[in-house]
């Protein structure tokens, strides 16, 4: 059974209009629920609720594909690149209305959420969501000086930067192991606060985004994403949205 979710949501999912549009439709009174005219935020389901505009049934979409890509290094997080260098879309099924949720860098590997539902996709990667990413970067510098730095705070080009955890492990050769959870997703984040710690990044991976953990995913391969994953997905963007 698909979930719950607003009715504003509902009528963007379903391709009837914008969110912002579909607000405008349902306080005008041109949306009903089951015969009722519909109130601003009341939750619906697109598949056992009957909902119509202007007297015209709506009729459900699809239930939406979600799966999780290990997004090698050198690959762009984007539809089509003019200088035709790879894409994400070109090592996964494709789908109509296919979309990435948040970006990785063009050298950043690791977990990227694909969705056939955008609006998903937005409310995810949106700050006021806080989904938490955890990296894991492998630096040479003095690691240990950094943490200690990094859970004070760091002050960015763009405000703060306070990991939700941060820990250094050593792995030989002058190099560590950095752990970096963060719930803000700003743009390159991770590279950013290793350079303004002093660390030089030999490599990013993202582990895990929200509940989603790239496991043993070889790179390059794509898997749906388990039960309790899309379970956990979907109560998030049911909380945001």
């Amino acid at each position: 059974m698909s979930p719950s979710m607003r009715i504003q949501r509902a009528l963007a999912r379903a391709g009837v209009a914008s969110r912002r549009k579909a607000e405008e439709l349902v306080a005008a009174g041109r949306v009903e629920v089951n015969g009722v005219v519909a109130k601003t935020g009341q939750s619906v389901n697109l598949q056992t609720d009957t909902i119509t505009v202007d007297g015209k049934k709506i009729a459900p979409p699809p239930a939406p594909r979600w799966f999780v890509l290990n997004k090698p290094a050198g690959v762009l997080t984007t539809a089509k690149d003019p200088e035709g260098r790879k894409t994400v879309f070109d090592l996964v099924p494709a789908a109509p209305g296919l979309t990435y949720v948040g970006r990785l860098d063009y050298m950043t590997e690791g977990v990227l959420l694909m969705t056939t539902d955008g609006d998903a996709a937005h409310i995810l990667t949106h700050p006021s969501t806080g989904v938490e990413r955890t990296y894991v970067a492998t630096v040479r510098g003095n690691a240990p000086a950094a943490v200690t730095q990094a859970r004070r705070g760091v002050q960015l080009d763009d405000g703060v930067v306070q990991p939700e955890r941060i820990e250094a492990h050593p792995i030989g050769d002058r190099t560590w192991a950095l752990e970096i959870s963060i719930s803000e997703g700003r743009n390159r984040e991770v590279r950013r606060l290793c350079e303004a710690l002093g660390l030089e990044v030999l490599r990013l991976v993202r582990t895990s985004f929200g509940p989603v953990e790239l496991g043993s995913l070889p790179s390059g391969e794509t898997r749906a994403l388990s039960a309790r994953e899309r379970k956990l997905i979907e109560a998030l963007t049911r909380a945001a949205g």
